[in-house]
């Protein structure tokens, strides 16, 4: 018997009703022959309502305590599950993350999965039962209950499935598949049949919402079959796997885009061998993500070096640097906020010269000024005006004709 395993979202096991659907689901893909784990996400806004609960209490929570009190989320909706299972007449069992055997690194609120022991998990499955996990959460060597920050359930499945060698690894959300760009922002983004890896890779972290970048990474490293469908409906997905099947003639396959996105100007720097090293070095150490990075001559031999951050990172990454001051050794610094990234996506640019000025030609048309610019062998992102962010996207859309192309059917277990 093949093994499988399942992911559902937050919004699709969001109240009572939703939770029996998704058993429905589960109890078709046991009948269907499969050995099935399902891991499941805290219902609904629940997660959110636990953090406000904890700012109720405490202006700065203790992160020991906060991993504490959000993995408790998780576990009221396996519990709710194997219930909602129970009733359907299936033998099923629920299993925390640590009771699952997920190890990970000794951090709070952002822990890596270290390694899976799958022991007991595949115990259970060897008795015929459903294994109900938990997402979002594991425990450290040393003991201690750890959470895996913004999308660990995805994360968690897409380990499962790896440590198991699952057949596939089926993540079920609130949207049909994978689309061109977000439908909420542009009406005519459509559904992709297939995606790669790489191209997921990109979309995920540059701002595309639907699976996490660390799950597409962990797919990609194991050459896992990762599928995006419908919670609500009996429709086709899309599939994420090595090579996309489907629309090999497409130069662009998506758009993502994402705001508050500022820009920090550091002037004057010395051009020293170290100078850039220093910079970078003091903001990794402060746990600030930086992205994208310009480094120009000045007069005098002098640097000046630009770089985006999220604007919520902005008042701590102007202390850092502040702070370092005369190690830095700078003139001034400024930023720019309210700015957005948007970025197109699509692995026919390497062999297809000239996309970047075709989307740099559609933002002049648009009269929209670029800040930054950064790019890879399938990716181009662009920092403007957070303003004319949902203006670029729709324009970029439609000059890449991701809307015209037909798709051909895909038939998804």
């Amino acid at each position: 018997m093949s093994t499988i395993v399942q992911k559902f979202g937050g919004t699709s096991v969001g109240d009572a009703e939703k939770i029996k659907r998704a058993a429905e689901k589960v109890k078709r893909a046991k009948e269907a022959g499969h050995r099935v784990v399902t891991v499941v996400s805290a219902m609904g806004k629940s997660t959110d309502a636990l953090v406000r609960l904890a700012q109720d209490i405490s202006r700065d929570p203790d992160k020991r305590e906060m991993d504490m009190l959000l993995a408790t989320g998780e576990q009221v909706t396996i519990s709710l599950m194997v219930m909602a299972l129970k009733e359907l007449g299936l033998d099923a069992v629920s299993l925390t993350g640590w009771q699952a055997g997920i190890i990970t690194e000794p951090v709070h609120s952002d822990a890596r999965i270290m390694e899976i022991n799958t022991n007991r998990v595949e115990a259970y499955l060897d008795e015929g039962k459903v294994v109900i996990v938990a997402g979002f959460q594991g425990m450290s060597a040393d003991g201690e209950i750890t959470t895996l920050g913004r999308g660990g359930s995805d994360t968690t499945a897409v380990a499962l499935a790896a440590a198991l060698k699952a057949e596939s690894c089926t993540i079920f959300t609130d949207v049909t598949g994978v689309y061109t760009c977000d439908p909420r922002v542009v009406k005519e983004a459509r559904q992709l049949q297939s995606i790669s890896y790489d191209e997921m890779l990109e979309l995920a972290n540059l701002g595309a919402g639907v699976l996490h970048p660390r799950a597409v990474e962990f797919a990609k490293n194991y050459q896992l079959p990762l599928i995006v469908r419908s919670s609500m409906e009996d429709v086709e997905g899309t599939i994420v796997e090595e090579e996309a099947s489907m629309e090999q003639n497409l130069i662009v396959r998506g758009l993502a885009f994402e705001g508050a996105v500022t820009k920090i100007t550091i002037e004057g720097l010395a051009n020293r061998y170290d100078a850039m090293a220093n910079v970078f070095s003091s903001l990794a150490d402060a746990g600030i993500n930086v992205d994208i990075i310009i480094q120009q001559m000045s007069g005098d031999n002098e640097l000046n070096v630009s770089f985006s951050i999220h604007t919520q990172k902005l008042e701590e990454a102007l202390n850092v640097i502040e702070k370092n001051c005369e190690q830095l050794n700078y003139r001034s610094i400024r930023h720019e906020d309210r700015l957005a990234k948007v970025s197109i996506v699509g692995s026919g640019m390497i062999s297809n010269p000239g996309v970047a000025a075709q989307m740099f030609k559609v933002l002049a048309d648009e009269e929209i000024a670029i800040k930054m610019v950064s790019t890879s062998e399938i990716k181009v992102s662009a920092v403007i005006p957070e303003a004319d962010m949902v203006k670029a996207v729709e324009s970029l859309h439609t000059a890449f004709e991701l809307h015209a192309q037909p798709e051909a059917k895909v038939t998804l277990s």
